[in-house]
Order: C-alpha cells, then structure tokens, then sequence
C-alpha cells in the first residue's frame, strides 16, 4: 500500500490548515504518531478520532 492512498493533504477550509491527514478522516498525521507516542492504541486513537 502506498502512503499516498492513506494520507492526503487537506488544502482545505476548516480542514486541519492543510496539514497532512488521514484520507477520510479529519486527524493529522502529527497527531496519530503523538498518540502512538505517549501510548495510546489504534483502537483507542479511532475511538476519539473526528470524522
């Protein structure tokens, strides 16, 4: 899988200032790998993701 069929750039209003995010979904790149980092797991980051 390609990295481009799973993050995009949102170059849109009110879209996250066109910071990278995951396709589909209205959370950044940065913010998934700080999740990681401070320990959180997929299940709980999908749970408090914004869609």
């Amino acid at each position: 899988m390609k990295y481009q069929e799973i993050i995009t750039i949102a170059i849109e209003p009110g879209k996250r200032c066109g910071k990278p995010c995951i396709r589909g979904m209205r959370i950044t790149v940065y913010d998934i790998l700080s999740y990681l980092a401070a320990g959180m797991t997929t299940g709980e980051i999908l749970k408090i993701s914004p869609t």
